[in-house]
């Protein structure tokens, strides 16, 4: 009986974002989940990666169950070492960027999610706003600022076409780093310098009051919408701690929406998918004002974490977490 050789994944986890430690959370339980009987998985942390760190037999990273700071030598013989395909677990710049995808795709290895050019779209909020607007998708209304003078002109404008309150987010950062809800014009200038701090260019969007939602995709050529999620977080609006503390927010599956409005977010759902050129899996946030339905931004690397909506979803129609796993690197592998 001839034995078959398993994958080697290389966890790919850490970075040097903001979102660094809930990338080493997603990460250890990627690395903890795979199933051993078919995956020998080693994490790297890409904070300390070099031109030749993927194909070293000495990784430094992150294994399960070590601090988030405590880094050791994962030391793997040069024949486990060489990886069949990389599972990205990074957050933000430097992982969700296109960065790491394009050293990949320059080492020839392949890796779960979406390519260059997607995850480059993806995470700048102001040039996936205009891909996706001129495909006809709906977005709340916005405006770019880059810099962080405020005058009066600013203030009247949002006034005009956005009125208060108003959604200021850094365009690149993740996890809701640096994003606020200015409610009057007294506390719009403390926002925008708050988002300056995260990013060089900050996104103004109208505040729509409704139900926030979230609909994650998986596939390459065929598409499948998972179940839609609608969250409810325990602050006042879906913020860091609404999102990775336990208890932070309420997940309701299925979301409280018509029947319309859940089949319209769906199809929305793959609609920016496509749009972006995504791949893989990605995650398409919401909100449901009436039956209207917006889309607000595309994740093309969703959470891993105990509280993470993906797995959660896929939960809900009988996919545990081992199983969307192997899904995932499966549309990797094919897509090579």
């Amino acid at each position: 009986m001839v034995e078959v050789r398993k994958i080697n994944v290389a966890v790919l986890m850490g970075g040097k974002s903001s979102e660094r430690e809930i990338s080493l959370v997603t990460g250890r339980n990627i690395v903890e989940a795979l199933d051993k009987k078919k995956y020998n998985a080693f994490p790297i942390d890409t904070a300390g990666i070099g031109a030749n760190a993927l194909n070293q037999a000495s990784v430094f990273g992150y294994l399960p169950g070590n601090e988030a700071e405590e880094c050791i030598a994962c030391t793997i013989s040069p024949e486990q070492i060489v990886p069949d395909v990389a599972f990205i677990a990074l957050h933000g710049r430097f992982g969700e960027d296109g960065t790491i995808q394009g050293m990949l795709e320059l080492a020839g290895i392949p890796y779960v999610g979406s390519g260059v050019l997607a995850s480059a779209l993806a995470i700048d909020k102001i040039m996936a706003r205009k891909v996706m607007q001129a495909d006809g998708i709906p977005m709340a209304k916005g405006i770019s600022i880059e810099s962080r003078s405020m005058t009066n002109d600013l203030i009247d404008r949002v006034i005009c076409e956005l009125g208060f309150p108003v959604v200021v987010k850094p365009n690149k950062e993740g996890s809701s780093f640096g994003l606020s809800i200015a409610r009057s014009a007294e506390e719009f200038g403390p926002a925008v310098e708050l988002a300056f701090k995260y990013d060089d260019s900050v996104l103004l969007e109208e505040y729509i009051d409704g139900i926030e939602i979230t609909v994650p995709v998986l596939g390459n050529e065929e598409l499948t919408a998972l179940p839609i999620i609608e969250i409810v977080p325990t602050n006042s609006y879906y913020d860091t701690e609404s999102k990775y503390a336990p208890g932070g927010s309420t997940h309701i599956i299925p979301a409280g929406i018509s029947e319309n409005a859940t089949a319209f977010a769906k199809e929305l759902a793959v609609k920016s998918h496509k749009s972006l050129g995504c791949s893989g899996v990605s995650r398409v946030d919401m909100i449901v004002r009436n039956e209207e339905v917006f889309v607000l931004e595309v994740n093309t690397i969703p959470g891993m974490t105990s509280t993470s909506l993906l797995p959660e979803s896929a939960r809900h129609i009988g996919i545990e977490f081992p199983q969307l796993l192997d899904k995932l690197i499966g549309f990797a592998l094919d897509k090579r």
